[in-house]
């Protein structure tokens, strides 16, 4: 076994690219804020004053976004400018898409987790908020076909296999332009919950599209040139442990589960939305308690480390 280990470093340090497997993000923060946006947005908008403070990378890429945003101001489907200016600090070259994006896939550990430790809550609800209402925009495609290259990471999954990014996953409408992060692991798939948000970037020509960390996808092929490694994804659905966590308090993992799935309206063939229902108490009456809705997909759950903005390039 150490002899194996041995070899496996050495062929990790040799080729300078990391083979990992595609697997469960179990602690990834992944709240969806289903039916609580209004009710946080001033809660979270009073928080990120806060936030700012003790966050230097955090307040710079704010306050150049800011700038920015005012010289051409638009809001475009979006309800709120704080999600435009989210959206633009997250695309700036600098250290905050790096910081916040170790932060996510750590940050559902628990609700403690969560609330002692994570201290991007404001620009986590922006970010889903800004994606949501940018593909609720009639204009909007309901999925896109979309790339996502990966420079130093080589990933291993097999066909079937169901997955998520568990981050906010940085893609392209531009194959080339996806090429040019890397070609170690490359992705072709199709989103139907990402949305495109070259308007609201530092960097337009990259054609970006953003995937929320909830979204599913079924591996449907993996084929490998040499040392490359090509995976392709469909959509599958979505999974959220928690909603709304900020004001209710859910805590994954308790209870009893009642899982069940239906078509989503107006998405691709085949792309279902799951529900799982946790009892938590029993009344008096001996009645369940209903405690808790977590919109889910059944998944094995997906993130890695990368390089760029979330691990693109």
């Amino acid at each position: 076994m150490e002899l194996l280990v041995l070899v496996l470093l050495a062929v990790t340090s040799a080729t300078g690219i990391k083979e990992m497997a595609l697997d469960m993000a179990p602690n990834a923060f992944d709240d969806q804020y289903q039916d609580c946006s209004d009710e946080l947005v001033e809660e979270l908008l009073a928080l990120n004053r806060s936030e700012l403070g003790p966050n230097s990378n955090y307040s710079k890429a704010w306050d150049d976004a800011t700038v920015k945003w005012h010289s051409h101001p638009s809001l475009g489907s979006l309800r709120w400018k704080e999600e435009a200016i989210a959206l633009l600090a997250y695309t700036l070259e600098t250290d905050l898409y790096k910081e916040f994006n170790r932060a996510v896939p750590l940050a559902g550990q628990s609700r403690q987790e969560y609330l002692d430790k994570f201290h991007f809550k404001v620009v986590h609800f922006l970010l889903t908020e800004a994606l949501d209402d940018l593909r609720d925009a009639q204009t909007h495609p309901r999925c896109l076909h979309v790339y996502r290259g990966v420079r130093g990471i080589r990933f291993t999954a097999q066909p079937g296999d169901i997955v998520r990014f568990g981050q906010f996953t940085s893609a392209s409408l531009s194959k080339e332009v996806a090429k040019s992060f890397g070609t170690d692991t490359f992705f072709e798939l199709d989103t139907c919950h990402g949305a495109a948000i070259r308007d609201f970037s530092f960097m337009p020509w990259e054609d970006e599209v953003l995937i929320p960390p909830f979204e599913t996808f079924n591996v449907t092929s993996v084929t490998h040139q040499g040392d490359k490694t090509h995976i392709q994804l469909r959509p599958h659905g979505v999974y959220s442990k928690y909603n709304c966590a900020w004001l209710r308090g859910d805590i994954p993992g308790v209870g009893t589960p009642e899982v069940g799935c239906v078509d989503r309206a107006g998405v691709a063939p085949g792309h279902q939305l799951c529900w799982e229902r946790e009892v938590c108490s029993e009344a008096a009456d001996g009645v369940a308690e209903l405690c808790v809705w977590h919109w889910t997909a059944p998944a094995a759950l997906l993130a890695w480390d990368g390089i760029g903005r979330d691990g693109m390039g």
